[in-house]
């Protein structure tokens, strides 16, 4: 998106159907937009076309991420409670767990699908101890939210239709989500849905919308990012061994190290605006009601914030990436998704579990996250 940042980076994208949305790709722009929730609303989603969100929602105004301030505010208070201080060690203990068993796995088998087995221990992990599941039940999620992100590509979808693959896993998340809630209203606990159920907006419960509505947003907001991250920054220190060896031999850089593989993965692409009144960017006019797509996968590669910003150096600093966006709408779970990120490289660099590819890395399909399905890997060397 090199091209764009420097020639259009305010750039009109047209579509089959007369319509399109205008993408922004530099970093201050970004920024600005970010911070202006008057002028650009979330209300509408932020995923262009062919998403699980359609112009008429219902979700516009219960879910964080298709809220604005006020209701958006408000939201964000009570699903905070999900990710205070006892729940994030709590997760810290049970995404460790895993995610050594899986080091133990992959090790023991000399390699395997990273993309498929050690990378899914992450939000699995986070699920297992965020919403009170066993261990079968968080794969079982992951399954469906990956069908869901994921529905467009053939691996998904098989022969079926696309829009009728979406709409069926959706459904079945809900009816787990519902079975889940109901089961919390009943016996409640200290995990996510119990503490929504308890939760109250300007003194009155949360409905049961709103309580679905955002134990999805925080499960698929976590189960398709750490994994897709994880893939990417394993796949940046196999692509590039001059910074591999920096990374394996300075533990105390590993904080400035994750923060470059989260700028470098950038695995939410963008996310989408819809403007609320005629504005001018860069002295471009943007109509009231026109979408716009607010690429963080380009802010990211802005060389006038991160110089030498296509080089990956795992030494970078300062870094003030928007792998988690800016402003109120800064992702609700960056704490632990950067706790995740983090121990699966704690743990790849405290081993020296060195990798190298065993066959073709093949990418998601998907309009909105750059996932990795399939990455193959061997193990190199331990230690």
């Amino acid at each position: 998106m090199a091209w764009l940042r420097d020639n259009a980076p305010v750039y009109w994208n047209p579509d089959r159907d007369g319509g399109g949305f205008w993408a922004l790709t530099r970093y201050d722009d970004l920024a600005a937009v970010y911070v202006d929730h008057d002028t650009f609303s979330s209300k509408r989603g932020t995923v262009m076309g062919g998403s699980f969100r359609s112009d008429a929602d219902t979700a516009s105004g219960q879910m964080i991420i298709c809220a604005d301030p006020p209701d958006h505010r408000l939201l964000r208070q009570q699903v905070h409670q999900g990710f205070g201080p006892s729940m994030v060690e709590r997760i810290s203990a049970q995404v460790r767990d895993y995610i050594e068993a899986g080091f133990d796995r992959l090790i023991r088998d000399g390699g395997g699908d990273l993309a498929t087995g050690l990378a899914l221990e992450l939000p699995a992990g986070v699920l297992a101890t965020m919403f009170g599941l066993s261990r079968e039940e968080a794969f079982h999620l992951l399954d469906l939210t990956r069908e869901m992100i994921g529905y467009q590509d053939d691996e998904y979808r098989a022969d079926g239709d696309a829009q009728m693959l979406l709409v069926s896993t959706q459904v079945k998340i809900f009816d787990f989500l519902t079975g889940l809630t109901t089961r919390r209203r009943a016996d409640p606990g200290d995990d996510l849905p119990s503490l929504l159920v308890r939760s109250k907006l300007n003194g009155r419960p949360m409905t049961f919308g709103q309580i679905l509505y955002n134990c999805l947003n925080v499960v698929v907001g976590g189960n398709e990012t750490t994994p897709y991250t994880a893939c990417g920054g394993v796949r940046a220190l196999i692509e590039h061994p001059d910074q591999a060896d920096r990374f394996y031999a300075d533990p105390r850089g590993l904080p400035t190290a994750v923060e470059e593989i989260l700028r470098w993965t950038s695995t939410n692409a963008y996310v989408g605006r819809t403007a609320t009144r005629d504005v001018l960017i860069h002295g471009v006019p943007i109509e009231a009601g026109q979408r716009l797509t607010l690429w963080n996968a380009s802010a990211n590669r802005d060389e006038t914030k991160f110089p030498h910003a296509d080089r990956f150096d795992v030494t970078r600093t300062p870094n003030h990436h928007m792998a988690f966006g800016v402003g109120v709408h800064r992702c609700i779970g960056q704490v632990v998704a950067r706790l995740e990120v983090t121990l699966f490289f704690e743990s790849l660099q405290r081993r020296g579990v060195r990798l190298e590819l065993a066959g073709p890395v093949e990418r998601l399909r998907s309009n909105f996250m750059l996932g990795t399905k399939h990455m193959p890997v061997s193990v190199v060397s331990v230690g």
